[in-house]
């Protein structure tokens, strides 16, 4: 059978979907991924041994009125790809994992009458699919909250993670502690900036720490610079690919709190400190955030108030007691 799965822009997006290729792929399924050219699917999904076909596409939310109006002009040249690509593969059903990278593709096999469904790990649906919920033949839903937005076609799955995090193994708290920090796959201004006004105050706390911090790109200069000259033992990246083995590593993440990255964790079972995008549609990052600290298995610092001497404060109190993490890490994988 073939699957077509469309969507990427970020790994909120991309990393859910490896997850059910992979899947796909040992039941002996042949896969296509349909992205777009500037995407993080370009550097990951070619590393998963999946092929990738990109079509042109840019963001709506967010971005000014001359930037909308660049989305809307490529949408034609979208579906247009789209239609080719779907002569050309035909599939027997389209997966679509949210945002505008996955919009042309499953509308056009929608109106061209494939079997599509949608994928949606948030409590509140984003704007591509709510546009395309009338369309569509299912929609696979983690929340049951999000549900009644699909009717009948909603089917609560829960959200796929990849099979390594499920294999990631129960940590030893010792020092030296790993902290492992990230803002996403494109990295969160605010959490570096917190990071980085954090070092100091926890360089002279003399608690024993590893950091390993996934910046971004537009941050990595900046972030390594402030590591180095405090002469701090940092493994500092633009983009991490082997998330999984880092989780292994780490006594305590700090991160956002999208919907794939709190599945991760709670796969892998680490305690977090989450600092939700406030941005994000309808407060769902919140939401994520506040439904691991309702489960013991989070602390929830947000952004309006997340300052470095906060986030030291945080830090500093859970490892001063270990068995706080190992509660967390229990909580989270129940």
């Amino acid at each position: 059978m073939n699957v077509m799965i469309a969507g990427g822009g970020t790994g909120g997006h991309v990393f859910p979907a490896l997850a059910v290729a992979a899947e796909l792929r040992r039941r002996r399924n042949e896969v296509v991924f349909v992205g777009v050219e500037q995407g993080i699917e370009t550097k990951v999904v070619p590393a998963a041994g999946l092929t990738l076909r990109t079509l042109p596409g840019a963001g709506f939310k967010g971005v000014s009125a001359a930037g909308k109006l660049r989305s809307l002009s490529l949408l034609p040249w979208s579906l247009w790809g789209s239609v080719q690509l779907l002569r050309e593969f035909r599939p027997a059903v389209v997966f679509g994992v949210g945002g505008y990278a996955s919009g042309p593709a499953t509308l056009a096999a929608a109106l061209g009458g494939w079997p599509t469904v949608l994928f949606e790990p948030n409590a509140a649906p984003g704007l591509t699919n709510r546009l395309l919920a009338p369309l569509v033949t299912r929609a696979a839903v983690t929340y049951e909250e999000t549900a009644y937005r699909f009717g009948v076609k909603a089917v609560r799955t829960g959200s796929p993670v990849r099979e390594e995090f499920l294999r990631v193994p129960a940590k030893e708290h010792a020092p030296p502690f790993t902290l492992l920090i990230f803002g996403g796959s494109r990295g969160a201004l605010a959490v570096n900036q917190a990071v980085v006004d954090a070092l100091d105050p926890l360089l002279a706390s003399r608690v024993p720490l590893r950091f390993v911090h996934q910046t971004g790109e537009r941050d990595y200069d900046a972030v390594r610079t402030a590591y180095a000259r405090r002469e701090i033992r940092a493994e500092v990246l633009p983009f991490i690919t082997d998330m999984a083995a880092r989780f292994a590593a780490a006594d305590l993440v700090i991160c956002r709190a999208g919907a794939s990255t709190v599945a991760e964790l709670a796969a892998a079972g680490r305690a977090a400190i989450l600092v939700p995008f406030p941005q994000a549609t309808d407060q769902h990052q919140l939401r994520n955030a506040e439904a691991m600290v309702r489960a013991g298995a989070a602390r929830l610092l947000e952004q309006s108030v997340l300052t470095g001497a906060r986030l030291v404060a945080e830090v500093l109190e859970l490892l001063a007691h270990p068995e706080r993490l190992g509660q967390m890490e229990a909580a989270a994988k129940r």
